[in-house]
């Protein structure tokens, strides 16, 4: 069963008399201990999934399940919970992360003690954050002290503290240089073999998506498509990573085709289907009628 399931999500948002449709029937599946990228043109509404999945936003309507939480059904006491148990958040602002006045050693104890943990599992948890992630050096720094890559690595120990079984990660490499992007998730890749949390990054950066085996597109609030990645040995032994792209059909059957293929074939509001032995073919409706003619 997988760890987080969404099934036709939806959330609107209302504008004064607009309404703003940011999710459209969006279907999702992640498997416990897997790291998937979320990609989208701005306005896909990615950012609106991962808050809904972090407890920050609530859905309007369809079904989303994390864990044992229903997250359509949750009172405001279930949220917080939810919040300081299940799941860990990294937002792209890196100040945003921390607090300026408290160190990576203060800052990383902060939801543990907000949790109950006692004092010496405090300190050893701590302890072994900073050590995983590389940053014990800036134990007793504050942000104002560390650099940006920095930073990021602290606020990733702080979102796993109490040891959530998911890592939501909102553009974590926006405020970054490539190499310092690249510092940053590998650290996520890290925890995720680690401590086998399951990480959902969302991001526009495709040198991000593309080192992770399973990347989901994201068009006009629904899930378009998908690339799965593998590693293949040649006949020689070497190695190479090859990709495939899959379309997503949701329950109710539609498939989002892209719009290069639209372009490239001419389709517009009416298609042709046809079904073949062991495949579909879609058309130009103009064009299969000519082809009958």
């Amino acid at each position: 069963m997988s760890l987080i399931l969404c099934e036709s999500l939806v959330r609107i948002y209302q504008t004064g008399s607009i309404e703003v449709q940011a999710l459209q029937g969006l279907d999702l599946a992640v498997d416990a201990g897997e790291m998937v990228a979320v990609v989208g043109a701005s306005g896909s509404g990615k950012s609106t999934l991962l808050s809904i999945l972090a407890g920050i936003d609530a859905p309007t309507a369809g079904r989303a399940h994390i864990d044992r939480w229903d997250l359509l059904a949750m009172s405001r006491a279930d949220r917080v919970r939810y919040r300081r148990q299940t799941v860990g958040f990294v937002r792209q602002q890196t100040a945003s992360n921390l607090v300026p006045y408290l160190s990576a050693r203060q800052v990383i104890d902060l939801p543990m003690a907000a949790a109950g943990v006692p004092g010496r599992a405090r300190r050893e948890r701590t302890a072994e954050l900073l050590e995983t992630l590389g940053v014990t050096d800036c134990a007793d720094r504050r942000p104002a002290q560390m650099s940006g890559g920095q930073q990021q690595r602290v606020a990733i120990a702080v979102a796993l503290a109490n040891r959530p079984r998911i890592l939501l990660a909102d553009e974590p490499t926006g405020e970054l240089d490539t190499a310092t992007s690249a510092e940053v998730f590998g650290a996520l890749r890290h925890v995720n073999r680690e401590f086998g949390v399951t990480v959902v990054v969302v991001t526009h950066d495709p040198a991000v998506s593309g080192q992770v085996e399973r990347t989901v597109a994201i068009r006009d609030g629904r899930t378009s498509s998908e690339v799965l990645r593998r590693t293949a040995t040649a006949a020689n032994g070497d190695t190479h990573m090859i990709a495939e792209e899959y379309a997503v059909m949701d329950r109710a059957g539609r498939v989002q085709i892209p719009r290069e293929y639209r372009e490239a074939l001419d389709l517009t509001r009416r298609v042709r289907l046809a079904l073949e032995a062991d495949h579909i073919t879609v058309q130009a409706a103009d064009r299969a009628g000519e082809e009958n003619r």
